[in-house]
């Protein structure tokens, strides 16, 4: 194998790869990229069983073959290399690498130790890339990230028709967005449970690219099903979550007694703010009545912090309680200027929801979260 490649294409192709390896790989060989030339295509390639990434980048081969080298120190050092084409060799059982006057021998892995990648499964249908890396953003950050709790991880991806839409709980908090696709089959009615990091992280490296994502989508018997996605010269699988998330669209509450409409960039920086004399799990309280919104938290008895804002409000005055980062993540998630927040009582789920200027509630996203309820 001998090729030469674009240093910065090079190294996007790694860093990609490189990101979804193991940092305690089962096998050695696990936490190595494949690096694959066929004609005069480079293949850049990872998995662990679980996720597996690829992506082709266009170079000048002068010889065809394959190498397998340590994943994430290739990453480092493809980054720092000057911006000039690398050469890139097979010398035996090392990896020679040069560009410019930077010198590398990196030592290889037996190249037939390593698993085949899976197939991507079937095509299910395509979704614009930027919207749906948004709403992959708005939905994540609500998965849990207790393993001991795995299907609380995932993030159940609901294919009906032309709505794709996601849901995610870590019992504290959810968020729900629905956007529109293109499926294959408009009578199919299909849903998956995805790994939420793998689905944050596949979305942010699309996105970016424009155009349309394809959705590949296969279900086996337990444990077998598998997830696919594809754009431009990327592609990644992942196996799928076993289990359900919990029937939790039916704690999105269908009235309210009380609405506060707030703007979010205003409402986030007070929360900062007063957040900064909060202990640990210790929440804000948010004070609503005729005159507005009163912030406040307290750590001790010597800090305490509290500061008055503009909101418009309709209802009894009420004093509701949140952690302070789960209502940071939530209006960081609103695509709006405006914050609508519904809620029933102190001790009941509020509805976080972005609205226009003008007041107009935006159709597609929501936030449910849990209120902590307040020592008398």
């Amino acid at each position: 194998m001998k090729f030469r490649v674009e240093r910065d294409a090079l190294a996007d192709a790694v860093a990609w790869t490189a990101k979804s390896l193991p940092s305690r790989p089962s096998v050695p060989v696990l936490a190595g990229v494949m690096l694959r030339v066929a004609d005069n295509a480079l293949h850049v390639s990872g998995f662990d069983y679980e996720v597996s990434s690829q992506v082709t980048v266009d170079v000048q081969a002068d010889a065809d073959g394959a190498a397998l080298v340590s994943g994430r120190l290739l990453a480092e050092i493809t980054k720092a290399l000057p911006a000039k084409p690398a050469d890139i060799a097979a010398v035996g059982s090392h990896l020679e690498l040069v560009c410019g006057s930077a010198r590398f021998t990196l030592p290889t892995m037996p190249v037939e130790d390593y698993p085949s990648l899976p197939d991507m499964p079937a095509t299910a249908g395509t979704v614009d890339a930027a919207a749906f890396a948004a709403a992959v953003a708005q939905v994540a950050i609500a998965a849990g990230r207790d393993d001991t709790l795995p299907m609380l991880t995932g993030v159940r991806m609901e294919l009906e028709g032309t709505t794709l839409s996601m849901v995610a709980t870590d019992r504290y908090r959810l968020a729900l967005r629905e956007i529109q696709w293109q499926p294959q089959d408009e009578g199919a009615n299909v849903h998956a449970l995805v790994p939420a990091k793998t689905l944050a992280d596949t979305a942010k490296t699309l996105g970016p690219l424009g155009g349309e994502v394809t959705i590949a989508l296969a279900r086996g018997g337990v444990g077998e099903g598998m997830i696919g996605f594809s754009a431009g010269t990327r592609r990644t699988t992942s196996r799928l979550l076993d289990g359900d998330l919990p029937k939790v669209r039916s704690l999105l509450p269908e009235t309210h007694t009380a609405e506060a409409r707030i703007n979010v960039s205003a409402l986030n920086e007070v929360v900062r703010r007063v957040a900064l004399v909060a202990e640990r799990a210790t929440p804000v309280r948010l004070t609503f009545g005729d005159d507005g919104l009163v912030v406040e938290a307290g750590g001790t008895e010597e800090a305490r912090a509290s500061e008055a804002m503009e909101a418009t409000f309709t209802g009894e005055p009420l004093t509701v309680a949140f952690n302070p980062q789960y209502l940071l993540d939530g209006l960081a998630a609103l695509d709006g200027p405006v914050a609508v927040l519904s809620m029933v009582d102190p001790n009941k789920p509020a509805l976080l929801a972005p609205a226009t200027e003008d007041g107009e509630i935006i159709e597609g996203y929501r936030y449910l979260i849990m209120p902590i309820r307040l020592g008398r």
